[in-house]
């Protein structure tokens, strides 16, 4: 471990599953952070737009930067490897070098010849965001390509950019007109697949085999990408805060280019056919949890290399199986249900009907709060508040019970006479949005901190519509 990287007596780190030790980066945090002021100071529409941005939306303006280029004649190599930051082998112009700290979340510094600074930032749909800004340049790459480009606003060597991927962490674009034909017709199968089915498990290995499908003819990330673009329009739908929250952001076009994760809910019995698809589309496993035997709740965690897309993948598992890799392995359906084995129950399948249980976006964390306040809409009790992690959800979205369910779960003697006629009445807790907010590059997750999130989630602990 170098000087620049450090473990606080506090910081969260994974206990379960893996080597995955996420440190804190306050040096390089330091780093970034004074060249970015240093930007700003020589760009005033990008100073202008950093504080409108902040402003209006209840975000960081560094948690939507993709990247910055720095003059090599402006910055010595060394400060960045002292700072923890690596030379990647990355696509990129031939008089380019990439610097990236990997186990963190910042994003990369380029090292180039040109004289030029430049901030890129990373909007969801790049014309969108050209549209609402009332900017009119072109973009280098063809619509749906997996890198984009546009320049905004030079002045004094500082030049401000947006970029659009898809796919890709390269910087080089590609011209390839049906593989972006194939990459459009993907979009539009994954955004309209069939979610019901009367055999869940039919069901799930159908959207494996639309998958598999699919990547015979476009690579995994790129399949990815279109993949969790669809999820997040599907969770949008049934969740009114995000999509609140979603206007707000498109008010300077920016959509959820500050996505931090995406949150998946599985029955035992189908786990790891929901880890066979992510694997499929190029994810790779990362730390595991396991909250205990009274909350009886496990979670796998996965990221795509070349995505910038974090999954975490839910499931109730008990004390015996926490130290074996259940994500491969399999897990037996059981009489018990905990927290995600209920919500599965009532709502299904996350890869299906029910979509996503959350997704979490990167926030000025307290702003956010007031601001939702200030539109009526609440949220749940932080279940992180370290300097460098804090976490919360916006209480939850009540979605309607089908009677079917309800039945089946009376009959197993799961939920009381009371509880049957409460969810039948009012619902259940469906989704959430997660406000979150990272520092010093934590790229982990609080194991304690999560559980009892887990907990006071459960559909049985709610007593009604809030």
């Amino acid at each position: 471990m170098n000087g620049t990287t450090q473990k606080s007596k506090d910081a969260p780190y994974s206990r379960s599953g893996s080597n995955f030790n996420w440190g804190l980066h306050p040096h390089a945090e330091k780093f970034l952070k004074r060249e970015v002021q240093k930007f700003l100071r020589r760009n005033s529409l990008a100073e202008k737009l950093a504080e409108e941005i902040e402003e209006n939306t209840s975000t960081h303006f560094f948690d939507w930067i993709d990247h910055m280029v720095i003059p090599g004649k402006k910055t010595d190599a060394n400060k960045l490897k002292h700072a923890g930051f690596e030379k990647a082998d990355t696509s990129i112009p031939n008089d380019a070098e990439v610097y990236q700290l990997g186990k963190s979340t910042f994003p990369p510094i380029l090292i180039c010849e040109s004289k030029v600074h430049e901030l890129a930032l990373k909007p969801e749909y790049i014309d969108n965001f050209l549209k609402r800004q009332k900017i009119k340049t072109s973009v280098e790459g063809a619509r749906y390509s997996p890198y984009r480009r546009a320049v905004i606003h030079e002045e004094q060597g500082h030049m401000l950019t947006a970029v659009e991927r898809r796919g890709t962490c390269k910087f080089i674009f590609e011209n390839d007109k049906r593989e972006r034909e194939t990459y459009r017709n993907a979009l539009k199968l994954l955004s309209k697949r069939e979610r019901v089915f009367d055999n869940e498990r039919r069901g799930i290995l159908e959207v494996e085999k639309l998958i598999k499908n699919i990547i015979q003819t476009l690579s995994p990330a790129r399949t990815a990408d279109a993949f969790f673009r669809a999820e997040r329009m599907y969770w949008e739908r049934k969740n009114s805060v995000a999509e609140y929250q979603r206007k707000r952001q498109d008010l300077h076009g920016l959509g959820w280019g500050n996505h931090d994760h995406h949150t998946f809910r599985s029955s035992r019995e189908n786990f790891i056919y929901l880890i066979r698809i992510f694997e499929r589309l190029g994810f790779m496993c990362r730390e595991r949890f396991f909250a205990g035997e009274e909350a009886g709740w496990g979670a796998q965690l996965l990221e795509h290399p070349d995505c910038n897309i974090v999954v975490f993948a839910d499931v109730d598992i008990t004390e015996e199986e926490k130290d074996f890799d259940f994500a491969h392995k399999g897990l037996k359906r059981t009489k018990k249900l905990g927290t995600i084995g209920m919500w599965i129950s009532l709502h299904g399948e996350s890869i299906l009907q029910s979509g996503m249980h959350h997704m979490a976006a990167r926030f000025h964390f307290t702003k956010l709060r007031s601001e939702l306040k200030k539109a009526e809409i609440s949220m749940m009790k932080p279940f992180s508040n370290f300097t460098f992690l804090k976490q919360a959800f916006t209480e939850g979205e009540y979605w309607k019970i089908e009677r079917k369910h309800l039945d089946a779960l009376r009959k197993r003697g799961i939920i009381t006479s009371e509880q049957y006629k409460r969810f039948l009445q009012n619902g259940a807790i469906g989704s959430h949005l997660e406000n979150i907010q990272r520092r010093q590059g934590f790229k982990g997750f609080n194991q304690d901190s999560v559980t009892a999130i887990i907990q006071a989630t459960d559909p049985r602990k709610q007593k009604g519509v809030n």
